[in-house]
């Protein structure tokens, strides 16, 4: 009792001489010293949150990218009005499990145990109450998976049979696939993964994994290749986008070669630089992914890449989860850096379109340029944790011996089109002619007056 007498009259004495004005500014300022931030939570930098919203930073490179087009999924966009008619497809969609004999309740409860869970995986504050948000993952989950085994049941039946009028407007489900690809526009995968479970949505048996749904739907939607599904199986991801991007890293080399991590790595020079000092470009055949560089012999082997909406959208989203996301390879970050090395100029990415590297559907040259030159921009990438670590390595070492340059430099001066060789063989034929010419008329002056003279000296 004496204690706390003394502690109170501590305080009271240290509120001696403090004017109600300053009581008042102190009480306000310690009011917004206990309030937490709420657009980057204080546990965003923990393994666990995954899901971002985009710096301001990196939406002023295209804004459209990150915002959902026609589907809002998780609570970031859940109200936007230009998004209100799938989201009445939802209920639909949720109808359909639930004629098929799937409890809400079985949903409630399979969602309700793992609430903690879903907040820590958002960087921003979620303001839903506890049941608006288990409404929120099941409506958008369930929403996720109906599609996903809607588009793998395809393989099974005619398109003509189907009359789901999201599946038969051609256009929804591309740009359902983009939005579902974007990085504020994601619920945590282990959602899926819990709701997809037997028996809690009935999809039978032998339903393929969640992992196997999801990237069949995007094979689907964007033509991607079958053969990619199967090694990635294992993957751990963390929402939809984190698994897409996984599914294009290109594994590592079983034997990597060690580079000393004091070794001075430099940014390799534009595809123009590269060309005059030797280094051929080709496009890649039997690629799984447009990641998968190569350069062996002074020819530099890049993946096609079919450059659109989608493309720029997903290398935009993956770059900024990379960035955003400290628990994850860089892998399309280095990607994005070595474009952005290899294109400086219109004319370094009209080189590439004509050998097939670059399929170019956003318009001009300069827009392909303006891209990759921002999706680089001020990257912060640790060449040493790339994996085209030794790829910069190479080709820098291949430009740096000099007589390969001078004789590479000499080839694109004189010998780069039809009419330059044509024009150097000329040159060439005229310089021969000039010397034949000197010679023979030299000839008879060097061999004839010197012997005469001496033969008559001699008799």
């Amino acid at each position: 009792m004496a204690l706390e007498m003394n502690g109170l009259g501590d305080t009271n004495q240290a509120n001696v001489g403090i004017s109600q004005a300053e009581r008042d500014w102190i009480a306000a300022m310690e009011l917004k010293i206990n309030q937490p931030p709420k657009l980057l939570n204080e546990s965003a930098g923990k393994r666990a949150c995954c899901i971002f919203k985009v710096p301001q930073s990196l939406v002023g490179i295209n804004e459209n990218a990150y915002r959902p087009d026609i589907v809002s999924i998780g609570p970031y966009y859940r109200h936007e009005q230009h998004l209100a008619m799938i989201q009445e497809h939802k209920w639909r969609f949720l109808r359909n499990i639930h004629v098929r004999g799937v409890r809400l309740n079985d949903l409630y409860r399979a969602i309700n145990s793992k609430e903690e869970e879903i907040r820590e995986c958002y960087s921003a504050t979620i303001e839903h109450g506890s049941n608006d948000l288990v409404e929120m993952m099941v409506l958008d989950g369930c929403f996720i998976i109906e599609l996903f085994w809607n588009v793998h049941e395809l393989k099974h039946r005619r398109r003509d049979e189907l009359d789901d009028p999201i599946l038969k407007m051609a256009s929804v489900v591309p740009l359902i696939a983009r939005d579902l690809l974007k990085l504020e526009n994601q619920i945590p995968f282990f959602v899926l993964e819990k709701l997809i479970e037997p028996p809690i949505l009935a999809l039978g048996g032998n339903h393929p994994s969640m992992k196997n749904l999801t990237l069949g739907f995007f094979n689907y939607a964007v033509g991607r290749p079958n053969q990619m599904l199967q090694p990635h199986e294992n993957l751990s991801c963390k929402h939809i986008l984190d698994l897409f991007r996984l599914s294009m890293v290109p594994l590592p080399p079983s034997s990597p070669r060690l580079i000393p991590n004091n070794a001075s790595f430099r940014l390799i020079p534009s595809a123009h630089k590269l060309r005059l000092a030797g280094v051929k470009f080709m496009p890649k055949q039997s690629s799984d992914s447009f990641l998968d560089i190569e350069f062996k012999n002074g020819v530099l082997q890049i993946p096609n890449l079919m450059l659109d909406d989608f493309a720029t959208s997903l290398l935009l989203n993956c770059v900024t989860f990379e960035q955003c996301y400290d628990y994850c390879s860089n892998s399309v970050t280095c990607y994005a850096t070595f474009m952005g090395c290899l294109i400086n100029t219109p004319k370094d990415a009209e080189y590439l379109c004509d050998k097939k590297i670059i399929d170019n559907y956003l318009g001009a040259n300069e827009q392909v340029a303006c891209f990759f030159n921002n999706l680089g921009k001020d990257l912060p990438t640790d060449i040493h944790e790339s994996y085209l670590k030794e790829l910069f390595e190479d080709v820098n070492e291949y430009c740096s011996e000099g007589l390969r340059v001078c004789w590479a430099g000499f080839v694109n001066t004189y010998f780069r089109s039809r009419w330059s060789i044509i024009s150097a063989i000329v040159g060439f034929l005229i310089v021969v002619s000039a010397l034949v010419q000197a010679i023979f008329t030299l000839y008879p002056y060097v061999h004839s007056s010197p012997h005469k003279t001496r033969r008559k000296r001699l008799y």
